[in-house]
């Protein structure tokens, strides 16, 4: 089996930690999210984004899915802790926009765990 046969469960599961408030879709740039992880001595500190309604998330994540933004415009990250002692837990990223096919599912999808 491949991490592909199971896009839907895994798009069905950041659809739902974004429900629960556990997950958020953010506009920053790569070069932004470096700037604001922090580092190992100073604590990171939240997107600006991270509190957006969980409806404008649950809307943004559909027009990810459907296609309607660039490749890199839109992510969605996990809400875990931004002053962790571990870099890469806080708000890793989930899912990314990337048209591209896919050797297994060709193009349908756009956006990628």
């Amino acid at each position: 089996r491949k991490t592909s046969d199971y896009f839907q469960l895994i798009y069905d599961a950041a659809v739902y930690l974004i429900q629960t408030g556990d997950a958020f879709v953010d506009e920053l740039t790569a070069e932004e999210m470096r700037e604001y992880r922090g580092s190992l001595t100073e604590p990171g500190k939240e997107s600006p984004y991270r509190n957006r309604s969980v409806e404008e998330n649950l809307e943004l994540f559909s027009k990810m899915r459907a296609g309607e933004f660039k490749d890199g415009s839109y992510v969605v990250r996990a809400k875990i802790d931004m002053a962790s002692p571990n870099l890469n837990l806080r708000d890793p990223v989930l899912y990314r926009i990337k048209h591209e096919s896919h050797q297994a599912t060709g193009d349908a999808w756009c956006i990628y765990p």
